[in-house]
């Protein structure tokens, strides 16, 4: 799903009858970060060692205090794009099936998921479930909600996965059935992220268009949202009717810190307990500071160069092809990633491979284009293009290194082989609107853009280069690429799947509609007093505060 400076998508695999054959997905995923190798720290030398869990909790803890960048604009399930509101929101609301630590997919409120014919989806629910307001969730509940995701009124972020949904109906008390257009194992599978959110009818309709930003959200999960301090924090507040376990803390507490520094710094004073999306310039004074640790997980994520404009000199593929020869991959990884990340040639991560064969996932990245520098190449490239001393320009932002190195790298980039690349600088909070706006992108030819996966399926980034797909904002369209979009989607068996897909990445590569520059594995602190918070970019879509307790068992509190 979308982000405003780091966005991702929405889409694990397979069907979901076949859940207990996911656990092979895990191992795949170990295998995976084992054969790639794992990224080191800037000048330290020290791998970094992705895992998929921190310790778990010792005892119960009265709260604890996270630290999140951005304070949602609303909590409502059909608008959480973001990595502020999914930090949140993944801990108040639960959706029909759940994406676990490792990857991998589980029943949620659907206790099992069954795929009678290709065109149909039946999920029946779990029994009892109570909803925070009280009432107790039916089929009539799980309707009304998804029903949300497609009214435009809502201007759901997550309509776009209902495109192929042609109904969704209650067939029993605790049974509804999604009737497909056509087959479509993209939409299953996004019923894990906050696509298949469920909340309490009464209770969305009682809140009106208030729902989301004040009182309460009326879902399942096991914290319910307690008070919203505007612009200071939100408070959660553990839930006792919880159907499932039970969380370890009493309170979890989000503090609003706009400033990395100031981020860094409360953890260090032990202000702050833990926090996701720490600023890469801060890893090394976490990892260093024997106050607690820094860990790494799966992000499922790429750091990318997106292309806006193609009306310019960005139209003919040799002057992108340059930029991307020209680009220094591994001093950006270096200093913009904080050494955790890896240079790549490709948009897709291997982890997002896990469900394919080892020879689909060889041959996925067998024919991309190198991804190491060659500037004397880039050059005869952009003299080929004619397109010695044009300019172009690329936004940056002071909202993490992430964004502001790349851009410089960029522009050295250009400097280099004979372009003339400008940076326009654009405040933190309306980074934004780049994602949303197109006004926002004039005179903008390109942006760092950092993606994030929210299913375990290469697809979910690679549907992007579709004609008119929601991040497609260059606007390219290629007839071939969408049948292979169409064809991909519509199979469930995810190594034919999959096999289908290494096409479309190779097409993709071959446009460089986004230039690739690195994976980027999640990271996320926490401080000696608590511990228990998965690492991977599973805490989007997973309860993963309730996990969340005290290191020691004798120093709960």
């Amino acid at each position: 799903m979308t982000t405003p400076h780091r966005p991702g998508s929405r889409r694990p695999y397979g069907r979901y009858r076949r859940i207990a054959a996911t656990t092979a997905v895990l191992a795949s995923l170990a295998a995976l970060a084992a054969c790639s190798g794992p990224p080191r720290h800037a000048g330290a030398g020290t791998p970094v060692t992705l895992s998929a869990s921190t310790p778990p909790a010792r005892g119960e803890i009265d709260s604890f205090t996270w630290a999140v960048y951005a304070e949602p604009p609303t909590l409502d399930y059909t608008v959480a794009f973001d990595y502020p509101q999914n930090t949140i929101l993944s801990n108040v609301c639960e959706s029909l099936m759940r994406w676990t630590p490792g990857l991998t997919l589980e029943p949620g409120l659907a206790r099992r998921a069954s795929n009678p014919d290709p065109t149909t989806w039946v999920y029946d629910l779990r029994s009892g479930v109570r909803f925070h307001d009280g009432r107790t969730m039916s089929a009539d509940d799980v309707v009304h909600s998804l029903g949300r995701q497609t009214d435009p009124d809502n201007a759901a972020a997550w309509a776009q996965n209902f495109q192929n949904v042609a109904s969704v109906r209650k067939t029993g008390p605790l049974q509804v059935t999604v009737k497909l257009k056509k087959p479509d194992s993209q939409f299953p599978q996004y019923m894990a992220t906050a696509a298949g959110v469920v909340a309490s009818k009464a209770g969305v309709e009682a809140a009106g268009k208030d729902y989301g930003t004040t009182g309460g959200l009326a879902c399942t999960g096991p914290f319910e949202l307690g008070t919203w301090s505007k612009g200071q924090s939100i408070e959660l507040t553990r839930f006792d009717g919880y159907w499932g376990t039970k969380a370890k803390a009493k309170k979890a507490v989000f503090r609003i810190i706009t400033d990395p520094s100031a981020r860094t710094n409360a953890m260090l004073s032990g202000e702050i307990d833990g926090g996701y999306l720490i600023p890469t310039e801060s890893y090394a004074r976490l990892r260093d500071s024997g106050l607690g640790t820094l860990y790494f997980g799966e992000g499922l994520s790429t750091v990318n160069v997106n292309i806006t404009n193609m009306k310019g000199p960005l139209g003919d593929v040799r002057v992108r092809r340059a930029l991307s020869l020209a680009l220094d991959r591994s001093g950006f990884a270096q200093a913009g990633l904080g050494g955790a990340g890896t240079v790549t040639n490709s948009l897709t991560t291997r982890a997002a491979w896990a469900g394919a064969s080892e020879q689909t996932r060889q041959a996925a990245f067998a024919a991309l284009p190198p991804a190491t520098q060659d500037l004397e190449k880039a050059k005869a490239l952009i003299k080929e293009a004619g397109a010695t001393g044009k300019t172009l320009t690329v936004a940056t932002s002071s909202i993490g290194q992430d964004v502001s190195l790349l851009a410089t790298a960029v522009q050295a980039a250009g400097s280099r082989i004979g372009l003339r690349i400008n940076l326009k600088t654009i405040a933190p909070n309306a980074f934004t609107a780049l994602f949303t706006d197109p006004e926002a992108r004039e005179g903008i030819d390109m942006f760092p853009l950092t993606y994030y996966n929210s299913i375990t399926d290469p697809l979910d980034l690679l549907t992007n280069f579709k004609t008119g797909a929601y991040l497609n904002f260059a606007g390219h369209s290629d007839k071939r690429y969408d049948t292979l979009v169409d064809q991909a989607t519509a199979v469930y068996e995810p190594d034919r799947r999959m096999r289908i897909e290494v096409e479309l990445q190779k097409l993709a590569a071959e446009q460089l509609l986004w230039i690739p520059v690195a994976e980027w594995p999640t990271a996320v602190f926490l401080n000696k007093r608590v511990t228990g918070a998965p690492t991977t970019i599973a805490y989007m879509y997973y309860p993963w505060a309730a996990d969340v307790g005290a290191a020691d068992a004798g120093a709960a509190r």
